[in-house]
């Protein structure tokens, strides 16, 4: 058991070495673990941590776990960062600090389809802490918390307070439904009203539907790309 300090009906499970949280935390989903463990490795230069949740809601509806824990985490690293980082959330899952990418989240559930109630669903976390690269920032697009003067930042303390603010989100989303999930994701997503690419489709990223999926325009033409399928198969 991990000796980190989370909220109730939060337990943690250390890893160490080469362990991989998510593959450990679907292990553990599939053979009924209870939700809320946190399974984590700290070790290395990477923060790796999976959470368990066991939904009551179908598929489609349920992926607002990736939002949500994505504000939880903006929100962690806001309180322990200097005012001057900014975190921005991509609606795959992508973190951004100070414009690079420095992580992502990432979400599987025990079934795929988008109209049933998952059994488990799990959002990982995967952020560079500490770059081992002697010529760090050559790759402009990638960054790591301690080249953007987050070196005081130890990876058990943001992983506690992402666990924490994740929860104050998730009561949110309970309490008062979605809609101020989605008032302040919209503000933190960089490509919102963008051209993008993704899936081999190009249009303008001009909005989400009440369940997040994305709204790609191109021409006159609207498409929808569930958050759905953002899971991992």
């Amino acid at each position: 058991m991990s000796d980190l300090q989370f909220p109730p009906l939060f337990q943690g499970e250390a890893l160490s070495g080469q362990a991989d949280p998510f593959g450990r935390a679907l292990a553990l989903a599939v053979s009924g673990t209870d939700p809320g463990t946190v399974v984590h490795n700290l070790s290395g230069d990477e923060l790796r941590a999976s959470i368990i949740f066991a939904p009551e809601v179908r598929l489609e509806e349920a992926m607002a776990m990736l939002p949500v824990c994505g504000l939880g985490f903006q929100a962690a690293l806001g309180a322990l960062a200097p005012p001057e980082v900014a975190v921005h959330l991509e609606w795959d899952g992508t973190i951004r600090v100070n414009g690079a990418v420095c992580g992502r989240m990432r979400v599987k559930a025990s079934t795929s389809d988008p109209d049933t109630t998952p059994d488990w669903l799990i959002v990982g976390l995967e952020l560079n802490m500490i770059s081992s690269d002697p010529n760090p920032g050559v790759t402009a697009d990638r960054t790591w918390l301690s080249e953007e003067g987050c070196g005081e930042i130890t990876p058990e303390a943001l992983l506690e307070a992402w666990v924490r603010h994740s929860l104050y989100w998730i009561n949110r989303w309970l309490e008062d439904g979605l809609r101020p999930v989605h008032a302040d994701w919209r503000g933190l997503v960089p490509t919102l009203g963008e051209p993008i690419e993704i899936d081999g489709q190009s249009g303008t990223f001009v909005g989400v539907d009440e369940n997040f999926g994305m709204l790609l325009r191109t021409g006159e033409d609207t498409a929808l790309i569930p958050l759905s399928s953002r899971l991992e198969t």
